[in-house]
């Protein structure tokens, strides 16, 4: 993520360090919620294995060259041609959009799952680079393998939404948003319009996450996140990133947005952003998260059922 080292705390950090990373009252700290009794929506109980694969996939690439995936490194585009051929077997409609910057060439990889209304678009989003000093697997492999495995549930599922549903994986976040903004003022404003929701995943598996941290800026949005996580009896806290990722790029172009972020990581933009520095059981909640997200918004029926899966109501 561009321009942060913390945003919420993790089971290590004291009471009143986490209450003020939360922007809580001094002395209070954000409480459990009590497991829900139902939630509105069946969506697939995917396992943390899954991300988890996706994220070990990552950090091969850049062991494989030159221990990064950086804006402009082969480990980039690499990055990107993974992702691509898995959204491509699966049958999702896929997009390499190239923009240049620094003198070097970026790539944002968009994806359209083809079904449901294509007037009605629910995007979710992740940043597909790191920085130099290392692999970037909590900043960004986490969120961009909880999206692609979100994906693939589709594909499975065979889902016919009612709306349609996007994927968007981006270039060159860590220099500045440059790769959604990109996308985003190139997108006829017509298109624009029919993006309803998008949702940001950025640095999704720090360890010992227990707190979640939802973005505020749509409210009905952001209460679609805080019933998954109360389902599981997690804690949420709402916060407002501002402009540091790119969920960004959409708000400003009068686009609703949301997302969400887990806690603490010692390993920002370092050489020890590797697999070690994520959680399995993290990754399943931030996986099945988006999964909710994207079968309540988008209209999935509760009919739609993973082969080989059984569905039921988070929780």
């Amino acid at each position: 993520m561009m321009k942060r080292k913390r945003v919420l705390g993790s089971a290590a950090i004291g009471a009143g360090l986490l209450a003020a990373l939360l922007g809580l009252p001094p002395g209070a700290v954000a409480q459990p919620a009590p497991p829900s009794a139902a939630v509105s929506v069946l969506s697939p109980d995917i396992p943390a294995a899954n991300s988890m694969a996706h994220a070990q996939q990552f950090q091969s690439i850049a062991s494989s060259n030159g221990g990064n995936r950086a804006h402009g490194r082969p480990g980039y585009r690499a990055s990107a041609d993974f992702v691509k051929a898995k959204l491509d077997a699966a049958g999702f409609q896929t997009t390499l959009q190239s923009f240049t910057y620094q003198g070097a060439t970026g790539w944002n990889l968009i994806a359209d799952w083809p079904q449901g209304d294509p007037n009605q678009v629910v995007f979710l989003g992740a940043h597909l680079d790191g920085v130099p000093a290392g692999p970037g697997i909590n900043d960004n492999a986490s969120g961009s393998s909880a999206i692609l495995e979100t994906a693939l549930a589709v594909a499975r599922a065979n889902a016919k939404p009612t709306k349609r549903l996007r994927f968007g994986w981006w270039g060159a976040e860590e220099l500045g948003l440059i790769g959604s903004r990109y996308y985003v003022q190139n997108l006829p404003a017509a298109e624009r319009s029919k993006i309803s929701a998008y949702l940001n995943f950025d640095m999704v598996g720090a360890k010992g996450t227990r707190t979640w941290g939802v973005y505020t800026d749509t409210a009905s949005l952001s209460a679609v996140f805080t019933e998954y996580f109360r389902s599981k009896g997690l804690p949420t806290q709402g916060f407002n990133i501002g402009a540091r990722s790119d969920h960004a790029s959409f708000k400003n172009a009068g686009i609703q947005v949301s997302g969400i972020a887990s806690g603490n990581d010692p390993c920002y933009h370092a050489r020890c952003d590797d697999i070690n520095n994520i959680e399995s059981s993290v990754m399943g909640h931030a996986t099945n998260a988006a999964a909710y997200a994207a079968w309540k918004l988008a209209g999935i029926p509760e009919g739609a059922a993973l082969p080989g899966a059984a569905y039921r109501p988070a929780g």
